[in-house]
């Protein structure tokens, strides 16, 4: 994507010898994680514009996504100690609802909007996509998804308040994907091992 910044699809499937479902199963894993953006393109005829893929702006790498600063994690619970455990659940909320929009207008710039079951499902792949390790998971009206691992590791244990980062993530993710606020009627119930619960679950 570096020498060809704007692919299609079916250009992705044919260089790699992929069937395009699997092409597009890949990239959408990819605009999930942030590593590639989607653009619209030109609509050849009638129909909705065609979806172009690129990478994305900021640099991402390996080593980066895998290190584990001590330092940062040392200045984070300096700073969760200072605001207080309730001010600190706001803000841990808020961060993580901003991003979760911002994931969602990235994921479906050309698509209207989504019922909840099928936001619910995308969200599953997103948080995945971020070291979650989710599924989604239908109870009748309600979907959860439940997540299998945490990516920040012993922060959490330590900073439970960090669970409301993954409860703003699937509000935003909501907000972007079908048009819900996250103060609507679709309000997001969270459960974290951290906080002594059986899973990590969020459910709408």
């Amino acid at each position: 994507m570096r020498t060809n910044p704007a692919v299609t699809v079916s250009e992705v499937a044919t260089a790699f010898s992929l069937h395009p479902n699997v092409a597009r199963h890949h990239l959408e894993r990819l605009v999930a994680g942030g590593y590639v953006e989607v653009e619209a393109g030109r609509p050849k005829g009638a129909g909705r514009p065609s979806k172009r893929y690129l990478a994305a702006k900021e640099e991402l790498t390996i080593g980066l996504l895998n290190r584990r600063d001590d330092l940062l994690v040392l200045l984070l619970r300096e700073a969760m100690e200072l605001l207080g455990p309730e001010a600190a659940e706001q803000m841990a909320a808020k961060v993580g609802e901003q991003y979760g929009r911002d994931l969602a207008q990235r994921m479906s710039p050309t698509e209207g909007q989504r019922s909840v079951r099928a936001a619910m499902h995308a969200i599953a792949e997103t948080l995945t996509a971020h070291g979650f390790a989710a599924h989604a998971e239908d109870h009748g009206t309600t979907t959860s998804v439940v997540a299998e691992q945490c990516p920040f590791g012993d922060a959490a244990t330590t900073n439970p308040v960090l669970c409301a980062v993954d409860r703003g993530m699937v509000s935003g993710l909501l907000w972007g994907l079908c048009g819900e606020t996250p103060e609507g009627s679709m309000p997001v119930v969270l459960s974290s091992r951290a906080r002594g619960d059986d899973a990590c679950t969020a459910q709408a």
